[in-house]
């Protein structure tokens, strides 16, 4: 497995990881698969300081991870929050794991001081994976998400770098 940062080429396959998750799982709150177009444009608002990494095996691309601007407001700048996202029957495997240290490297590198994470609860796994890079739990907002025909409940994590 390789790890590296994202290029134009890349979209389309974050785009079907995303989409993938957009429809199967609750790891997004978004209900509608989003299209080329939007993702470019989500591409394009990241850089130095808000890196799109990607890990790929013999050549595909199986996940990505992104640090993403939290708030236009200026004050908030220096904080991110995170996406991670890994391909169906690829999770399990230390993809991303891996893809979270390098991103969080990456982001620390570009000037980022916090990082805020929002898991749906009960995603276990991504809550175990948080904590083990030293994240923080901040607290759970009640019932802020409906996916699925439920109520979801979002815990909220966050690691200063």
């Amino acid at each position: 497995m390789r790890i590296r940062m994202a290029s134009l080429e890349d979209v389309p396959a974050i785009l079907d990881i995303y989409n993938e998750a957009v429809l199967h799982t609750v790891a997004t709150f978004d209900t509608v698969p989003r299209t080329l177009e939007q993702q470019l444009e989500w591409f394009g608002k990241h850089g130095a300081m808000y890196p799109v990494l990607v890990a790929e095996r013999e050549g595909a691309v199986i996940g990505w991870a992104s640090l993403n601007q939290y708030s236009d407001r200026l004050a908030y700048a220096r904080t991110a929050e995170l996406s991670l996202y890994i391909m169906e029957g690829q999770r399990g495997k230390g993809t991303g794991r891996a893809l979270l240290g390098a991103v969080l490297e990456a982001g620390k590198a570009g000037g980022l001081h916090t990082v805020l994470s929002r898991i749906v609860e009960g995603n276990d796994t991504s809550i175990h994976l948080h904590r083990a890079f030293g994240f923080d739990l901040v607290g759970t907002m009640r019932q802020v998400g409906f996916k699925f025909d439920r109520l979801l409940d979002v815990v909220l994590m966050q690691k200063m770098l």
